[in-house]
């Protein structure tokens, strides 16, 4: 029998919005929430200490602070043709990505990492990251 089990994550960034004509096209920050749910069969084996569980908290919590927080709590996330280029020689946090970084594609890359470090048959069932306390961007599997 399949059970999701739900982690949910803060982190605070940075980000500009190069060639968009709203406000969001300067640098600018967000507290962001992100919420990670995971599907699969519990595990039966007694020997084992994650018996009874989908996947342990904690295994979750180490993929999302090694892979996702390194890459985006407290950056500056810039496009790399930004027009901001060069601002990281005064600021170390800047990550430069291939994408707009909106919420959607944030989310995007953040469902990429946590799948490469997904062990054994438990799966992402659904991802959401929200920006703003009413915007938020969700991804579910079954849509993909």
């Amino acid at each position: 029998m399949n059970i999701r089990i739900t982690k949910e994550f803060d982190f605070e960034a940075a980000h500009a919005l190069d060639g968009y004509e709203g406000k969001c096209r300067d640098i600018h920050g967000h507290s962001y929430h992100l919420k990670i749910t995971l599907i699969g069969e519990p595990n039966n084996d007694v020997s084992l200490s994650d018996c009874g569980m989908v996947v342990d908290f904690g295994d979750v919590k180490a993929i999302v602070r090694e892979h996702i927080y390194e890459e985006f709590d407290h950056r500056l996330l810039l496009r790399n043709d930004s027009r901001f280029k060069g601002i990281e020689k005064d600021n170390e946090r800047v990550r430069y990505v291939d994408y707009q970084p909106t919420c959607e594609n944030m989310l995007i890359e953040i469902i990429e990492m946590i799948q490469k470090h997904l062990q054994g048959k438990v799966k992402l069932h659904s991802a959401f990251l929200r920006e703003t306390a009413n915007s938020y961007a969700e991804w579910f599997a079954n849509d993909n």
